[in-house]
């Protein structure tokens, strides 16, 4: 009886024992749906399309007929200026949508998805250049426009300097074209110099950062013999569905911990599990921690947050390199995005933290696509030698090509000149200053906007409840700007910007901001507050998915004579 009990009380002890594990993981996780994203996914499904019509097109937020009618006319003046300007540019664009994927992908989710519909009756995106000089691309009806897209991170120092590359680098390798397997002998120059630069051993070439980061994740799991991963809240990583396993993949994935960022809690699942082969670090997170990418499709509400604070990241992440060290988890520096645009070394140096693998692209391939990992010896060998079944295989055909190495070492003997290495030393106080002062021109014209940036990289925070707010990319587009089409949720700029390129955008900027508000979309009731907002949204999705909820929320016609958002929505 007594062997009963205690076989009783063991089984007592690791029942409790798993409990507290589990508790502690989920504790480490962000609290929102972007923290658990096995939930996400699974939500996801059950959100139904819905769309607004012309009449709650533009009063989803309950403005009163006067305002409504204001947006109209101020739509049509919008329309009208783009159609004038892009007409050959917009017939291109529309040309492709039904035949290329990405464009009608991108194009159904420039704004939040009720609007789409009726918006694309309106306005029409375009995304067709054919020239670039300086700061600034040409479309197809000859507008040049001021890039702050950065090509999504690839132009760090202006498209000239890249084109350059290209050129140069050419010349190096045409008369070898497109051998693979063999390596033209400029290899060893970049390997040096990757090695240099990121502080580690050995080098390995890719296709695209997102295959950069599979490599690394697997020599960890390989080297460790673990099976987990763990990546920060709203931390991008690539669309390789080993690292999103929350919206935007379908498929169930088991190996991987969705952390909250500066979290106690984190480290405390760092420094007691045992399956965990390595941490994932984006150096971008640091501006919006545990917020994904900041897209207009998402912009529902004025809710959108980021604040970089260099002194209390860099803290953060020298916790995480000590817990790791002391639990043999493998640190990875996903330097994919930010790679060369911090510094000459990157994020290890900026924030004075050392990795155990870094992976690098964009930029890296000085205009050509390229995707790199340097790590330490132990951990990039793909075979052991006591079992020579026993390996991890990574190869690609056009790995090493030459093209993509010989644009690739122009480009790193180009960033070691001292007139690139200035650039690097003066960038954080430059962009630091550019955010401050257009921050105070926002102010001083009463315009309800501020940005928030990570050096060069920034993104723009509405500071009044709004409903309309993802409206402000198209009025940037109508006066020369050129956003990406996740539109005013991250600005990339080159570092090649003079001050007077940058008080030409400034001048755009606010008089984009200027005509939406003339156009009232930032019409405001004491009623109208973000959680309001919310609750429309919210409303609005309930009803669309469960029909008999129609017989208990009344009957949501838009009253747009009156001025109470909670009159519209009365239960």
């Amino acid at each position: 009886m007594l062997v009963l009990y205690f076989i009783a009380l063991i089984v007592a002890f690791y029942i409790a024992f798993k409990i507290f594990r589990r508790l502690q993981l989920s504790f480490a996780k962000h609290p929102s749906l972007r923290g658990h994203s096995k939930w996400s996914r699974r939500i996801s499904r059950y959100v139904q399309f819905f769309e607004y019509g012309e009449e709650e097109f533009f009063a989803s937020d309950g403005a009163p007929v006067e305002i409504v009618k204001q947006r109209q006319r101020g739509m049509a003046r919008l329309k009208k200026n783009i159609q004038k300007k892009f007409p050959t540019t917009t017939a291109f664009s529309q040309s492709l949508e039904d035949s290329i994927s990405d464009v009608r992908f991108t194009n159904a989710y420039k704004v939040p998805f009720p609007y789409r519909t009726h918006l694309a009756k309106e306005l029409t995106s375009t995304s067709i250049v054919e020239e670039s000089q300086g700061v600034k691309i040409k479309d197809l009806d000859g507008n040049w426009s001021y890039d702050l897209f950065g090509s999504y991170g690839v132009n760090v120092f202006g498209y000239d300097f890249y084109k350059d590359c290209m050129e140069k680098g050419f010349s190096k390798v045409k008369n070898l074209g497109p051998v693979l397997g063999p390596y033209h002998p400029l290899i060893r120059d970049n390997v040096e110099k990757l090695k240099n630069i990121s502080g580690l051993d050995e080098v390995s070439f890719h296709m695209s950062g997102t295959e950069a980061v599979m490599q690394a994740v697997r020599l960890a799991r390989y080297h460790t013999g673990r099976s987990h991963l763990v990546r920060f809240c709203g931390a991008y990583h690539g669309w390789w569905d080993g690292v999103q396993p929350g919206i935007g993949n379908q498929r169930k994935v088991n190996d991987v911990y969705t952390l909250e960022d500066l979290s106690e809690n984190t480290l405390n699942v760092l420094a007691t599990r045992k399956d965990i082969a390595c941490v994932l670090i984006n150096p971008l997170q640091a501006l919006s921690p545990n917020a994904d990418t900041s897209s207009d499709a998402t912009l529902i509400s004025s809710m959108r947050h980021a604040h970089f604070d260099r002194e209390k990241y860099t803290k953060w992440l020298k916790r995480v390199r000590d817990v790791c060290t002391k639990n043999n988890i493998v640190l990875i520096f996903d330097e994919v995005f930010m790679g060369f645009r911090l510094g000459y070394r990157g994020a290890q140096e900026y924030f004075d933290v050392k990795a155990d693998m870094v992976t690098y692209g964009k930029t890296l391939g000085g205009g050509l696509p390229v995707g790199v990992v340097c790590g330490r010896h132990n951990l990039m060998k793909r075979f052991k030698d006591d079992q020579p079944a026993n390996i991890s295989f990574a190869r690609g055909t056009f790995n090493s090509h030459p093209y993509v190495l010989a644009a690739m070492n122009e480009f790193l003997r180009r960033i070691e000149q001292p007139e690139i290495q200035n650039i690097f030393r003066q960038s954080e106080k430059v962009w630091n200053a550019r955010a401050v002062e257009l921050n105070e021109k926002l102010q001083q014209a009463d315009l309800p906007l501020r940005v928030e940036n990570m050096q060069s990289v920034w993104t723009i925070l509405y500071t009044k409840p709004g409903r309309y707010n993802w409206m402000l990319q198209f009025y940037c587009q109508s006066n020369g700007l050129a956003l990406s089409w996740i539109g005013s949720g991250r600005l990339i700029f080159s570092l090649n910007y003079t001050d007077d390129d940058f008080k030409t955008v400034t001048e755009c900027f606010i008089q984009a901001a200027e005509e939406m508000k003339a156009d009232g979309w930032w019409w405001q009731h004491e009623t109208l507050t973000n959680k309001s907002i919310k609750r429309m949204m919210l409303k609005d999705m309930l009803v669309t998915r469960f029909s008999l909820l129609k017989l208990v929320i009344k009957n949501r016609k838009f009253k747009t004579d009156q001025h109470s958002v909670e009159e519209v929505y009365e239960q």
